[in-house]
């Protein structure tokens, strides 16, 4: 590793940087509990940010606690996941939910090691909640991250694939030693690769590091390059076949609620790739193989067609003001059932 330069300089300037153009989302400044941030950190991997702030604020409104998620059916929860994509996130969310509400008295553990324990919950997110929730001094490195501080302090394009020892060793070193400097300082940096510092087109221009950037003053070599092979097409993958099965039951009528065999062959040409797929659903808990019938969502969804839980995270930015409006619409429709409905309100206390 090179001698690390400037790094006084850069933290104090990014702070200054962060206190002006951070973005003002729900989960920040203290405006929410640990449990908020924690379900924050799960929606965001892997989604737009402006896909998740409505689905974040509807999802906290109804369910503000583990203890509310884990008294939830299943099949709620993944029907209210809606368009965020990779529905099986909600599973694990809630799957941890139960386990933070039974054995750690409805309260988020303030401990690394038990956070990382918890399903679903991986290294990333459990550094993340120790900082941005809990305020500890511990360095949390996503893809943003990697790649700034590789930028800035290195002079390389970070190619993305895993954390390494070597991205590891580099956040600690430049990690302010304060408690409350160091949790502006991960939240600075995560900002600036979000805003400014992006994998293909930074803008290095009105980026306030860019007179001490490494990377800018080698010329930007390997700009964008990338050590993991391309993303795939969304078209005729597994994704998109799964995001049509899930949207063809979610727009079937609440009295018929199995869509048949017959009809489910009618949704893909390709039927050994349809097949795995199905398959794949019911594995994961997203749906029901009905035996030689059909299939279904698990009993007690809410089914609405304009929730395509897998195929949501391909859309652009343009459908948030949409998605604020689904957000809220599916939640609040559980949340009528529920009341209107006693039977319906046992099973989703006991599920």
């Amino acid at each position: 590793m090179p001698q690390i330069r400037h790094t006084p300089e850069i933290q104090r300037v990014l702070t200054l940087w962060w206190h002006a153009n951070a973005r003002d989302l729900p989960w920040r400044f203290g405006r929410t509990t640990p449990w908020g941030v924690l379900v924050s950190e799960v929606m965001s991997q892997q989604t737009q940010m402006s896909r998740v702030v409505p689905y974040w604020t509807a999802w906290m409104r109804h369910w503000p606690d583990p203890e509310a998620l884990a008294a939830a059916s299943t099949a709620e929860v993944i029907t209210a996941w809606g368009r965020l994509g990779y529905p099986r996130r909600a599973l694990r969310l809630q799957e941890c939910a139960r386990e933070v509400a039974t054995r750690y008295g409805n309260r988020l553990p303030h401990s690394y090691d038990e956070l990382v324990a918890l399903p679903g919950i991986g290294d990333y997110t459990a550094s993340a909640v120790m900082s941005f929730a809990f305020g500890e001094r511990i360095a949390v490195i996503d893809t943003n991250i990697r790649r700034v501080l590789s930028r800035l302090f290195v002079g390389e394009e970070s190619l993305g694939g895993s954390t390494t020892a070597k991205d590891r060793d580099l956040a600690s070193r430049v990690l302010p030693e304060g408690q409350a400097a160091s949790v502006v300082w991960n939240e600075a940096v995560m900002e600036l690769g979000a805003l400014v510092c992006t994998a293909k087109s930074p803008a290095c221009e009105t980026c306030p590091v860019a007179s001490v950037c490494a990377f800018l003053a080698a010329g930007r070599p390997r700009l964008g390059q990338r050590r993991t092979r391309p993303r795939q097409r969304f078209a005729g993958t597994n994704r998109q076949v799964r995001g049509i099965v899930l949207a063809a039951l979610r727009a079937l009528p609440a009295d018929a609620p199995v869509l048949s065999r017959a009809r489910v062959a009618l949704l893909w040409p390709d039927q050994t790739q349809l097949d795995a797929c199905v398959a794949s659903l019911d594995e994961d808990g997203l749906i029901e193989i009905i035996g030689d019938e059909g299939i279904r969502l698990p009993a007690g969804s809410v089914r609405n067609a304009d929730t395509d839980a897998d195929s949501g995270a391909v859309a652009d930015d343009s459908a948030g003001a949409a998605g604020s409006a689904d957000a809220s619409a599916i939640i609040e429709t559980h949340a009528n059932t529920s009341q209107s409905d006693a039977t319906s309100q046992s099973d989703v206390a006991s599920a």
